[in-house]
């Protein structure tokens, strides 16, 4: 009863998720009956992409478990076929809503692109739970997989949603897709693919997809005709516009720089600061930790108890990205954010580009946090730009 219990209990918990995105929507609107078609939708997309994946893996050898030297196989294992077949499955899952005349609102890519990802979720669950009867580590990690499914979709839900007039979808979709892509499979490889201690490293990925969520809300709310109710939820995030962050159109905006030619030096020399200021971020975390008596050399990846090094490791070098994206900023003075952003992407690319050659592995969890160091760099740019 318990066992049966274990693997039914998250099923219901996307059910429930299903539940409030009926509520939230506008149920004058969006008929209820396909939002919960598309739910199903999503679960059968999973059901078959775990069938071709069984298939592949039978014919093939290969598993998204990373083991010793089939390590580089299992990555592209992941990235090759299991990540964009099922994130293709969730597009499918949601065609009919996308063509159906009930899509008629921005906000309505999200709406049905995240029922269908809860259907996936859903089935997702279940499976993996029924497989492993034991172990809190994988209720770990399909909790932490759920709402990921619901970014990933909400990506690509929201180029839909910026379509909504000709039912085309045109290059954003593509590249939203692209990107959701990606991160499903960073997130497979994390989650599933490596051992408990990398969970951890998936907390701060999964804010900085709730915060991209949150601007992608906020466009498609300025993008909605006001003389209708669409949503709670899209009143709510609506509301926040005039106080809150700064827009999606308002930070594309400052990223351009029109009439006037890029300043190199700038980049360049944000390049350095930014890799000046990763070393002494770095520095500074290993100092607090010889302070604190931290032994550096017992993470293990399997134990999640011994990831506290790498949390601190990780926090001198992700503090780096703000400290020098405004240090940028200020010294440089420039109208837009182009310089400071470029600058940042730069430090990533040869940063990566060095830890690849040392540990090839490493780079996976490098390519999982370049957008959350990048993001912060261009916040501190912001802010010294406004100051």
């Amino acid at each position: 009863m318990i066992a049966t219990l274990r693997w039914i209990g998250p099923s219901l918990v996307t059910a429930l998720l299903l539940a409030s995105v009926v509520y939230l929507s506008d149920r004058r609107r969006e008929p209820w009956p396909l939002i919960v078609l598309t739910f199903v939708l999503g679960g059968v997309g999973k059901a078959m992409t775990t069938y071709i994946e069984v298939r592949a893996q039978a014919w093939a050898g290969l598993d998204v478990t990373v083991t010793g030297v089939e390590s580089t196989s299992s990555l592209l294992f992941v990235f090759g076929l299991v990540a964009p077949l099922r994130e293709a499955s969730k597009v499918c899952a949601m065609w009919p809503a996308f063509r159906s005349k009930y899509f008629d609102e921005p906000l309505d890519g999200v709406v049905y692109s995240s029922s269908t990802a809860l259907g996936f979720a859903c089935i997702e669950n279940a499976l993996v739970l029924r497989e492993h009867t034991v172990g809190w580590v994988w209720i770990a990690r399909t909790a932490i997989a759920l709402p990921a499914h619901v970014f990933f979709a909400a990506a690509w839900g929201y180029a839909l949603g910026r379509v909504k007039h000709d039912r085309r979808p045109k290059a954003i979709f593509r590249m939203a897709w692209f990107f959701a892509t990606v991160a499903h499979g960073l997130y497979i490889h994390l989650v599933y693919g490596r051992g408990p201690g990398a969970l951890v490293g998936t907390i701060p990925l999964l804010g900085a997809m709730a915060v991209a969520t949150f601007f992608a809300l906020r466009d498609l709310s300025s993008r909605t005709d006001r003389s209708s109710r669409t949503s709670i939820l899209l009143e709510r995030v609506s509301a926040l516009e005039g106080s809150g962050p700064p827009s999606l159109r308002s930070v594309r905006a400052a990223m351009r720089r029109e009439g006037e030619p890029i300043t190199v030096r700038w980049i360049l020399y944000g390049a350095l600061v930014t890799l000046g200021a990763m070393t002494f971020g770095l520095a500074l975390s290993i100092g607090i930790g010889h302070y604190a008596h931290i032994d550096f050399s017992v993470v293990d990846e399997h134990d999640v108890t011994t990831t506290a090094p790498v949390l601190l490791l990780g926090a001198g070098l992700l503090t780096a990205f703000p400290v020098s994206g405004y240090l940028v900023a200020r010294a440089s003075n420039l109208p837009t954010l182009l310089e400071p952003a470029l600058a940042s992407g730069l430090a990533l690319v040869a940063t990566l580009a060095l830890v690849g050659l040392a540990a090839p592995v490493v780079l996976v969890f490098g390519f999982a946090f370049s957008p959350i160091a990048w993001g912060l760099a261009c916040a501190g740019a912001w802010i010294g730009r406004s100051s």
